[in-house]
């Protein structure tokens, strides 16, 4: 089964009005998230870096806006920037099947496209909902595991997929057009986990260059450019190309059966998705028997395997991280600043 044509026909076919309200609720739930985290997103070192790179690239018609600034862009550089603000504090919405935050790549697609085309509400949700049914559906399909194990960061692979979808949504694309620009976006789905060494920014830039990915597919595919149509399912597609043991019946299982964007929740803790719920654990025992800091000699965490790879391998690297990015993916810092502190949230104070 052609797995890329049945997804985009699937996913043309999404409108407003056959959305239950819970779901539009959920998009405008999500929204208001993004919108924060990347607003105090936008004023980490990272986010400033890459406002100087735009601002001196930045030509021509400026109609997008960069979040929490002043200033407006081009609609193509906004999505590259409100991607990396919103993804720089790890605090942005998480899909735990797919381990994936599709938020941070799919709104800022969808609001540069809206901007560019003064779209309205009800498209802007129509896009949101398909690009997280794209996004999160080939990061199950891959395998979050599978996924690190290849050194890809499914964030970055899979987000390009979807912005690429909510784009095509906005752009109004079809048929042929639609399937192209999802080919298109394949041969830009990026995102290295080397991340992970020397405190990198580049995690932070992956959900940007997504946003930006897919904007550029559609409108490649909108100019009758032509991408593989097999790009999902075929011989050297993205699920041979990015996991070893891609299970390529997620792909379209249950479609039209609910949504995915339901299956995505918000961070309450500043660090990795799979630090959560240790973090919340430890808190929880810490209350239940009013221990001290110093009540406590030794501390045995469960950590799910997929997330090992993350958070507490190599063990030396991460009982002593030397940077915030560090910190974000270390376990024993996050535990250890619920011991200390008894909560883990940025404001400690």
């Amino acid at each position: 089964m052609n797995s890329t044509r049945v997804l985009a026909s699937f996913c043309q076919e999404v409108k407003f009005k056959q959305l239950p309200d819970h779901v539009i609720d959920r998009v405008k739930y999500l929204f208001l998230d993004f919108l924060g985290v990347a607003c105090r997103g936008s004023i980490e070192d990272s986010s400033r870096s890459l406002g100087r790179f735009i601002k001196e690239e930045s030509t021509g018609i400026q109609q997008g806006v960069m979040i929490g600034t002043r200033g407006k862009v081009s609609c193509l550089m906004a999505a590259l920037a409100n991607g990396t603000f919103a993804h720089a504090i790890e605090m942005d919405d998480v899909n735990n099947e797919s381990s994936l935050h599709p938020g941070v790549v799919i709104y800022p697609a969808a609001l540069a496209g809206s901007e560019k085309l003064r779209a309205s509400g009800k498209r802007f949700i129509e896009a949101v909902v398909a690009g997280y049914e794209v996004m999160i559906r080939l990061g199950m399909a891959l395998g979050p595991e599978n996924s690190y194990r290849r050194g890809f960061h499914p964030t970055g692979t899979c987000g390009a997929f979807g912005a690429a979808m909510a784009a095509s949504k906005l752009y109004g694309l079809k048929g042929q057009d639609l399937v192209h620009a999802l080919g298109i976006a394949g041969s830009q789905a990026a995102g290295s986990m080397e991340y992970l060494a020397q405190g990198a920014w580049t995690k932070r830039f992956h959900a940007g260059w997504a946003a930006l990915s897919g904007m550029i597919a559609a409108q490649l595919a909108k100019q009758k450019f032509k991408g593989p149509e097999t790009i999902i399912e075929g011989r050297f597609g993205f699920l041979q190309a990015y996991s070893e043991k891609a299970d390529p019946q997620k792909v379209l299982e249950g479609l039209g059966s609910g949504w995915e964007i339901l299956h995505t929740s918000i961070k309450p803790y500043a660090c990795c998705r799979y630090m959560q719920p240790p973090i919340d654990a430890v808190l929880q025992i810490m209350k239940d028997h009013k221990l001290k800091a110093e009540d406590v000699t030794e501390v045995h965490l469960g950590i799910l395997r997929a997330g090992a790879l993350l958070i507490a391998e190599p063990r030396e690297e991460k009982v002593q991280p030397k940077s915030i990015v560090d910190a974000q993916f270390s376990m024993p810092f996050g535990a250890a600043v619920a011991i200390l502190y008894g909560k883990a949230a940025m404001d400690l104070g």
